[in-house]
């Protein structure tokens, strides 16, 4: 349901006033920072339906010649951020790989309808042509607090790893999300992944 002026409004203020509240970048960015995911060293395992997508779009998923740590973030480009997850979360219909293509996991550029991860890959897609590097967006794999597993789109910007998920309206820091963070893209090589430290207790709400 697209939200009314009003709401779209107060959404974008709460989400400004959120950014406010992170912390303000430092002279020289710590990754290491608690808003920041940690990651293991080396590569872990590629989702299959991300390996079948690079091999569909070779040039989509090769090493990057110049790697940006994080994209300092301005009142510009958080607008702009803010807008993208909106409109692709408005414009695309959320239906199943299995309900579309008949598979359990296929990834691809939505076309009006698109699951977690399609819809992930269009604002991946759309902030690029923006002019974002590439290394500062990444294809995420998360665990939902029931179990499910879920993609997401993380942005890694000087003021932590913010996360545009089609299941919410707000771009919010990773840590302020109800998810286990399992895996994503190597900002060096976006054909690779790598493991991500999160050790969070994640519980799921019980209605009585």
């Amino acid at each position: 349901m697209l939200a009314t002026t009003k709401g779209l409004r107060t959404a974008l203020l709460g989400a400004v006033m959120a950014l406010a509240s992170l912390a303000a970048p430092a002279l020289a960015l710590d990754l290491t920072n608690v808003a920041f995911v940690q990651t293991v060293a080396g590569t872990t395992s590629i989702p299959v339906g991300h390996a079948e997508f690079c091999k569909a779009r070779p040039i989509e998923c090769r090493s990057n010649d110049t790697v940006v740590d994080a994209v300092g973030l301005d009142e510009a480009l958080w607008k702009q951020l803010l807008n993208v997850n909106s409109t692709v979360n408005e414009s695309i219909v959320a239906v199943t790989d299995m309900e579309l293509y008949g598979v359990e996991e296929f990834w691809t550029y939505p076309n009006g309808y698109g699951d977690c991860e399609d819809i992930a890959l269009e604002k991946r897609r759309q902030l690029i042509n923006a002019g974002w590097p590439v290394s500062t967006l990444l294809m995420t794999v998360v665990r939902e607090a029931n179990g499910n597993g879920h993609a997401v789109l993380m942005v890694r910007t000087d003021r932590g790893d913010l996360v545009l998920d089609n299941q919410v309206g707000t771009v919010d820091l990773w840590s302020n999300t109800p998810y286990q963070f399992l895996k994503r893209q190597s900002q060096a090589d976006t054909s690779k992944w790598v493991q991500m430290i999160d050790d969070r207790q994640i519980y799921v709400a019980a209605v009585k």
